[in-house]
């Protein structure tokens, strides 16, 4: 019995190499095609044709979803068209109206670029050309294509944009008149509205102009005074101001008691 078991085992290892042999593993893909056996080079083919078959159905999959997509594409511009189509039904205008109202508002968005690369001083000297493009803003507003949803916000951002392109005119100097005519004095320049609008802030244009303003009771026609912008007084500004009361008030209290009583 051992022996026919041992004959078994043989029988069966010979068989499984026998097998091996005749249907070769495939070879590794670092092993050059000139070294490969028949059987290897039959499977490597074997295998590339695989792939190949793989890929081939890979790309035909995309290509159906593709077309599919485009499909859904048509569709979805097709119900678009319809949907712009009955926009401008409802607003009364024409592709053509519509058309050259997004060419005017492309014009309106190109000024507004232009100008907003301007400084405060230029821009200062362009009022009249902020003011044009407003009002070219607004009557664009007053159709009713504005409605349409393509302009609606644009126009919104626009007006934003206008209304931030405002500025005054920065007045950096002012020459003092004769009094009977102007009632020019630092309190009454100061108070002006093309200066500072409050005549509580004369100390900055006296703070500023020490080199000719000696006494900020005593200034000179054609005295040309520098005028800083306009802000709350500084520390520096302020004690000179409460000095200068300090002073005017002791100055009067002699004038009041001059033999010191």
């Amino acid at each position: 019995m051992k022996k026919l078991y041992y004959i078994l085992i043989l029988t069966l290892c010979f068989g499984y190499f026998t097998a091996m042999a005749a249907d070769p593993v495939l070879p590794p893909a670092s092993k050059p095609d000139a070294e490969l056996t028949k059987g290897e080079a039959m499977l490597r083919i074997a295998d590339i044709q695989s792939k190949n078959k793989d890929i081939q159905n890979k790309i035909d999959a995309t290509k159906s979803k593709i077309d599919k997509a485009k499909a859904e594409l048509e569709g979805v511009n097709n119900d678009l068209e319809d949907c712009e189509k009955a926009i401008f039904d409802l607003v009364g205008a024409s592709q053509a109206e519509v058309d050259a109202f997004r060419q005017r508002l492309g014009k309106i968005e190109g000024k507004s670029r232009e100008l907003q690369r301007l400084n405060d001083d230029m821009l200062a000297d362009k009022q009249d050309a902020v003011k044009a493009l407003e009002a070219e803003l607004n009557q664009c507003r007053t159709e009713k294509i504005v409605c349409i949803p393509e302009f609606y916000n644009k126009v919104l951002a626009l007006a934003k944009t206008c209304r931030g392109l405002y500025r005054e005119k920065k007045i950096k100097s002012y020459t003092v008149g004769v009094w009977y005519q102007t009632k020019d004095c630092l309190w009454n320049i100061a108070g002006k509205e093309t200066i500072y609008g409050d005549p509580m802030l004369w100390p900055k244009i006296w703070q500023n102009n020490t080199d000719v303003v000696k006494n900020p009771d005593i200034i000179h026609p054609g005295q040309v005074l520098k005028l800083p912008p306009k802000s709350p007084k500084t520390s520096d500004e302020t004690r000179a101001e409460r000095r200068y009361w300090r002073n005017k008030k002791e100055a009067e209290m002699e004038a009041a008691n001059p033999a010191g009583e």
